[in-house]
Formats: structure tokens, sequence, C-alpha cells
């Protein structure tokens, strides 16, 4: 049996606080959910932020909710490289020491001295999905991707278990380019 997975490609976007939310849009303030994402709970917000680096700036970066205890920016190495910031290539939460970068809002602005990372290759999965592949939390394997012209098998992909997650890999921007991928591709998953 082949052990396959849906391959989404995650684009720059923010994880706030609900301390950075009051800064950046005012207080009391709340999200506005755009539209759900695969992720149960998690959404596509209205709200958008400009994120400044050293060398350059996004305008319109999108925030996902909901809120978080810590910010957190997630990009693509060359988006990281474009706007001169230092981003580590990490797990989700994982910002100690991390890249640093200003947000502003149209209410205030928010000086993160860390929490701008490359997100890792993930996947995502409940305990049912798990058990039926084989997979561990935390366990590294590789996702063969097969596309027109780019066909490429991607390693150190973490597997993530919870019974909040639905089944789903997560890539950015360079590696969904790199792969040449398409909405609906299947990756298959390859115990290392």
């Amino acid at each position: 049996m082949k052990k396959l997975v849906l391959v989404e490609t995650s684009a720059r976007h923010v994880h706030v606080s609900a301390e950075d939310l009051a800064i950046l849009f005012g207080e009391g303030y709340e999200l506005t959910k755009k539209k759900d994402l695969s992720q149960p709970g998690q959404f596509a917000c209205e709200e958008r932020v400009q994120v400044i680096g050293p060398k350059g700036s996004f305008p319109a970066v999108s925030i996902l909710g909901p809120t978080r205890p810590a910010t957190q920016v997630e990009l693509s190495a060359s988006d990281a490289r474009s706007i001169g910031v230092a981003a580590p290539c990490r797990e989700s939460g994982d910002t100690a020491q991390s890249g640093a970068c200003k947000l502003v809002g149209p209410k205030g602005e928010v000086e993160l001295a860390e929490g701008v990372i490359v997100a890792k290759r993930h996947i995502h999965c409940t305990p049912e999905d798990a058990e039926a592949y084989g997979l561990q939390d935390k366990q590294v394997v590789s996702v063969k991707i097969e596309s027109e012209g780019r066909t490429l098998t991607f390693g150190d992909v973490i597997c993530r278990v919870s019974p909040s997650y639905a089944l789903a890999m997560h890539i950015d921007t360079d590696e969904s380019n790199a792969a040449f991928a398409t909405p609906g591709l299947e990756g298959e998953i390859i115990a290392d």
C-alpha cells in the first residue's frame, strides 16, 4: 500500500499573540475569518500586516488565526533573504534566537527581536493516520512528489501527530516551486 499524503503550499504568513494583535490593530480587536484552512480550527484572516526587514519589506502579509501564545513570522528562505532577515529553518513554535523584523499594522508597530523562521517541511497527521502509515510523532521521513518534469524526493520531513490535525504535508513556496507543485498534488511517504 502506498502511503499518500496531500501536499499543500504554505505561503508567507504571520501568527500573532493577543498582545501584539492589540498593538497592531487596537485594543479589543478580534481577527476576522476569511476562510478555513485544512487544519481544524485554523483560518486565514482578512487582516494583513507589513513585515519589514533590514533590506526590504512585504507590504501585506496574511495573518493566520486564531491568536497564539507568541508572535511568529513564517517566510520561505528566498523571502527572508530578500528582506535581509537571517531566518533559521525550524519547527513552528521554535523561535528562540531566530530572525528579527518589524510588523506594522493600522494602529501600531511591533519590533520582534526573534520570531522569524523558515518552517521545516512537515506532515500533520491524526493518531489514526499515523497508526495506519506506521508513523510516530517527531519521526523523520522522506516524501516523493511526482510532477511534470520536476519529480523529486524531499528528505527531513518531520511527522507531527495530534488528534487536532488533518492529514497533510506542508511545504513553503520555494519547495513548492522546486517540485512544480499544483493544487491537489499528493506525495508518497517513504520511511527513512
